[in-house]
């Protein structure tokens, strides 16, 4: 068996730079020059947690790993080692890997974490390498997450619920699994993947903020199955609910027909009369402080809806189009920093910045957040974004990146203008 322990490199570590390590930075830089600890135990589902190192690591991360003993007893640690092409721990030595280890990461991962590994922590038995890592991770107040995963009622006990909220007591941060029957299971990988980016790069800078978000396409129907819409995916509004839950705030979607899933809590609507009332009816509740308007309504409705489908082959059906309401009308009877969208078509970034300014000033928002839909490399139907975020006295641009990162600029822009 080649060697893999941490004070033991391997010869293609000594070398050269391992071949897994291609892949670091392949879709993001945004965890560029940082070290995640990822701690492996004795759960099943651990295998799932060789792609979630290769995920973090296509966003820019070192990963190195350090395993129990059980887990090295269902996976070789030879596999982690080419995962991520870095030694692994399984044990410790006099090379005092639980203390390098924690000195050099800049934040901690127990996926999955096990009942007896999180029993472990939360009591300070620190029989193994991966314990004994994280008392020094906490006792040097770095980012810590854990995601537990195994059968439903032990996670459930009296035991490992008390395990869980001591280690929330710390600091640490618990991702809830996702249960289905009696397992409670690892979650998704993206939605685990953008709980630790936000985790480790914002922490939960946005805890108790509530905010309300809009995302997706509306549709406005001529007869029952013709309408009028646009490409709104929904991607940029889901992309900001999904950030701001990672980042603690309490988030509700409203969101018009697609097919991509969010991480929060949903409101689904149709038409944009629907959109602008859950708006009203959400506002109204008074829990949110932030309202962000990334949904495409339509803008138009059909003045005469039809009952039936209109048959092709014996009319040709006139029609005249008026004008939806405004959802950014809902807005303004509240006391909320208001955060809308523009798409328009321009040639420069000047008159981007200008329309963005006009639609400030005419729909009262605190911010807007603008982009040139006549390029087709970005925004409507597409996984990126270049934006203009336009404030009372301030221009922030953007420049092109996947949603989710331009998401987390938008919430940054946010906290900045709330002084939260």
């Amino acid at each position: 068996m080649p060697p893999t322990i941490v004070n033991m490199p391997n010869l293609n570590m000594l070398l050269m730079v391992h071949p897994s390590k291609s892949i670091v930075g392949e879709i993001s830089d945004e965890l560029k020059g940082k070290r995640i600890l990822l701690g492996v135990t004795g759960s099943i589902s651990l295998y799932r947690s060789i792609d979630l190192a290769r995920a973090i690591m296509r966003r820019g991360a070192e990963v190195y790993t350090i395993m129990t003993e059980a887990a090295s007893e269902l996976i070789s640690r030879d596999v982690f080692a080419w995962a991520t092409g870095n030694p692994v721990v399984t044990e410790l030595t006099g090379e005092l890997e639980h203390v390098t280890l924690a000195e050099e990461s800049d934040a901690m991962l127990v996926a999955p974490a096990s009942a007896d590994t999180i029993n472990k922590m939360a009591l300070g038995i620190a029989d193994n390498a991966l314990v004994a890592t994280f008392l020094n991770m906490v006792g040097m107040r770095k980012p810590i997450m854990i995601v537990p995963a195994m059968h439903a009622p032990m996670y459930s006990s009296p035991q490992v619920k008390d395990s869980l909220n001591k280690l929330r007591g710390m600091g640490v941060k618990v991702v809830e699994p996702v249960m289905v029957r009696d397992v409670a299971h690892y979650p998704e990988q993206e939605e685990l993947l953008s709980r630790v980016i936000a985790y480790v790069l914002r922490g939960e800078d946005l805890s108790g903020l509530g905010i309300l978000v809009t995302a997706g396409p509306t549709r406005e129907y001529m007869d029952p199955v013709r309408f009028i819409s646009n490409p709104s995916s929904g991607l940029m509004g889901i992309s900001i609910a999904n950030e701001a839950a990672a980042r603690g705030a309490l988030v509700r979607l409203v969101k018009g027909p697609t097919e991509l899933r969010s991480l929060v809590e949903e409101v689904r609507v149709e038409t944009t009369d629907q959109m602008a009332r859950e708006v009203e009816r959400e506002l109204d509740s008074g829990r949110f402080k932030v309202a962000i308007l990334a949904g495409a309504p339509a803008d138009f409705k059909f003045n005469v809806i039809r009952e039936s489908k209109v048959d092709s082959h014996t009319e040709v059906p006139e029609v005249k189009l008026e004008r939806t309401n405004k959802v950014s009308e809902v807005l303004k009877k509240y006391d909320l920093l208001k955060v809308g969208f523009s798409a328009e078509t321009v040639e420069s970034e000047e008159a981007l910045a200008q329309r963005a300014k006009r639609k400030m000033e005419r729909h009262g928002f605190d911010m807007v957040v603008a982009n040139n839909v006549a390029r087709r490399d970005i925004g409507f139907s597409s996984t990126h974004n270049e934006v203009l975020i336009v404030t009372r006295d301030r221009i922030i641009k953007v420049s092109k990146s996947p949603k989710w990162i331009v998401a987390r600029r938008i919430l940054d822009v946010v906290k900045e203008e709330l002084k939260w």
